[in-house]
């Protein structure tokens, strides 16, 4: 069965790994998580060697279909967060 990380867990580890306490592990990856959302908010892009890329890409507006209605429909723009992994994360996960 597939496992899924969340931020309590990543923490645990982080304070496992540096021998730390768990309190500030978990503020630890909150000021990450903080900052690339502040970085995101402002237009700009965070970049983590080896890692990945986080940008915010524009979506154009267009028309669209309800398809429980057949209804047409507008589809305003909007922003959207992009991310894009590195070549070292691609082959790992390969």
């Amino acid at each position: 069965m597939k496992k899924s990380l969340n931020k309590k867990e990543l923490a645990e580890l982080l304070a496992e790994r540096f021998d730390i306490t768990k309190k500030a592990a978990l503020e630890e990856v909150q000021f990450l998580l903080d900052e690339i959302t502040a970085q995101l908010v402002e237009g700009n892009s965070v970049e983590l060697s080896g890692f990945g890329k986080f940008s915010v890409k524009e979506r154009k507006g267009h028309e669209g279909i309800n398809p429980a209605t057949l209804e047409k429909l507008t589809v305003e723009a909007k922003k959207a967060v992009s991310f894009k992994a590195a070549k070292g994360l691609k082959e790992k996960v390969n």
